[in-house]
């Protein structure tokens, strides 16, 4: 039979549909951060490029690093790292096939936004 309503429905449930769930919007941040890591390793590698071609080019460019907004990138750039590893280490955990509950995989997810957050502090204080 014939669909009448064709083109006047969606064609599946979307984000305005479903409410943030702690299973999935860490999961998504791991993606993005993911992408955001990029970011750091260009600025990293162009610091270590500037570093090689001489002293004025290094000077400028670690003048751009060590600024306020190289600061915010770069502690960015080590939070998005401890995002994802541990983030990474979550995927492990699933694929050895524990943690899959929901219980458990909502801790999980907590315990990944608190302890990024304290491994990034403790990262800035050391180094």
């Amino acid at each position: 039979m014939a669909d009448v309503n064709q083109g006047n429905r969606p064609l599946s449930p979307h984000l305005q549909v479903y409410r943030p769930q702690w299973t999935w919007v860490p999961s998504i941040i791991n993606r993005i951060t993911g992408a955001g890591l990029i970011v750091g390793a260009f600025l990293v590698v162009w610091w270590l490029i500037a570093a090689a071609s001489g002293p004025e080019y290094f000077s400028s460019i670690d003048w751009l690093i060590t600024s306020f907004i190289g600061d915010v990138v770069m502690f960015l750039s080590v939070w998005a790292l401890w995002w994802h590893m541990l983030g990474g280490i979550r995927h492990l955990i699933w694929d050895a096939g524990y943690g899959l509950d929901v219980e458990t995989s909502e801790k999980m997810a907590k315990g990944i936004v608190g302890l990024s957050v304290v491994l990034t502090i403790l990262t800035a204080i050391i180094v």
